[in-house]
């Protein structure tokens, strides 16, 4: 009897430090599969499956408990050059009923490649009924910033990224989608109260402007708000709360300077009429992917934003204090990782896929611990 209680007051210790785990970043890195490419999008369909698109343009579906994995037919050709291919994978808010998958990808065209909003459903592993919903006007024959990130929000809508394409003037150009952040139904027609639907000369789909490569988008279900992050230049990596009509400076404001020389890139930091970030990151980062923690797993994470993170090789967790002040924590730097996209289950475990082709399950170490002592 005394062994016994002496071991649960050992998980009741091993409990109680739970928090002090966390702050100090001991988490647990489980390798779940290895993917051949780059996993850009993870959408998981529920705690044990998830899609997952790789940049060349496939995509599997996973098991997570064993990484099996399982190619899925009935994708379209994409432009994999670059930091174009197939980007972006999300499950419909009505995937339980009607099985649509909304995807973003670079389409060819003669002109250079364009993002894309498409959807399809998925039929035991087949996608069928392929739909294009929005050939962004982006051609450029440049092969980087496409944005791409997708976003649902509870009223029935759906948002994508679209980068400037490498073309800086376009974020400032309502004529065209790059640089923006577009916003529709989810059969892809324009919602009647888009902010520029009255006017003839602005593209109707632009829900806010001014972004130079937005590759992070999270719709917070508990404050209705969106939130990106985006690549800035040479410094000025961005978390934005993004509202409708707003433009967000780029590249006529800028945190960031110049590749080739110490010149900071527009008239300065700020100006007016222009939204200013609620985050910067200087040095660079080179942001990917973009939630909102809202789950146990991590008790003390909830409502902090987490970002992965190419240049410098970690998750970077941000908390937005009620004054405005940030405050920056990094973890997992020591896989030495390009952490491309990010995705969060019901039990709060974190899935994220490395540039190296890696999808990686994120546990509290604790968690281990405990399964051991049981």
């Amino acid at each position: 009897m005394k062994t016994w209680i002496l071991f649960l007051a050992s998980l009741l210790a091993l409990d109680a430090n739970a928090s002090k785990t966390i702050v100090d970043g001991s988490l647990n890195v489980e390798e779940v599969t290895q993917f051949d490419g780059t996993p850009w999008g993870i959408a998981l369909l529920n705690d044990k499956e998830a899609i997952v698109t790789v940049k060349k343009g496939v995509a599997y579906k996973v098991n997570l408990a064993n990484g099996k994995q399982q190619t899925l037919s009935g994708l379209p050709e994409v432009d994999n050059r670059g930091q174009g291919g197939l980007l972006d994978v999300a499950k419909s808010p009505t995937f339980d009923e009607e099985k649509w998958v909304y995807f973003t990808y670079s389409k060819p065209a003669d002109e250079g490649a364009k993002t894309t909003l498409a959807r399809a459903k998925l039929i035991n592993n087949a996608f069928t009924q392929w739909q294009d919903l929005l050939v962004t006007d982006s051609a450029s024959s440049d092969s980087k910033h496409y944005g791409g990130r997708i976003a649902f929000d509870d009223k029935g809508h759906v948002f994508f990224s679209v980068g400037d394409r490498g073309v800086r003037e376009n974020a400032q150009n309502l004529n065209n989608h790059a640089g923006s952040i577009i916003r529709l139904n989810l059969d892809g027609s324009v919602p009647a109260d888009n902010p520029f639907v009255t006017h003839a000369n602005i593209r109707n789909e632009i829900w806010s402007y001014g972004h130079r490569n937005p590759q992070g988008l999270f719709y917070d279900t508990d404050t209705h708000t969106l939130w990106s992050n985006e690549h800035g230049p040479r410094g000025g990596d961005e978390i934005n709360l993004i509202r409708p009509g707003a433009n967000y400076g780029w590249p006529i404001v800028s945190h960031g300077k110049e590749y080739w020389g110490p010149i900071g890139v527009g008239d300065g930091a700020e100006k007016d009429g222009i939204d200013n970030p609620i985050k910067v990151f200087i040095p660079s980062i080179a942001p990917s992917s973009l939630l909102r923690y809202k789950g146990m797993l991590f008790s003390n994470w909830n409502g902090d934003f987490l970002s992965t993170a190419l240049a410098l090789r970690h998750l970077n967790k941000v908390k937005i204090e009620q004054n405005g002040d940030t405050t920056e924590t990094r973890y997992l730097e020591d896989l030495d990782e390009r952490l491309r996209s990010i995705a969060q289950d019901s039990t709060g475990a974190l899935y994220i896929g490395t540039d190296s082709g890696k999808l990686l399950k994120i546990t509290l170490a604790i968690e281990t611990s405990l399964k051991k002592a049981g």
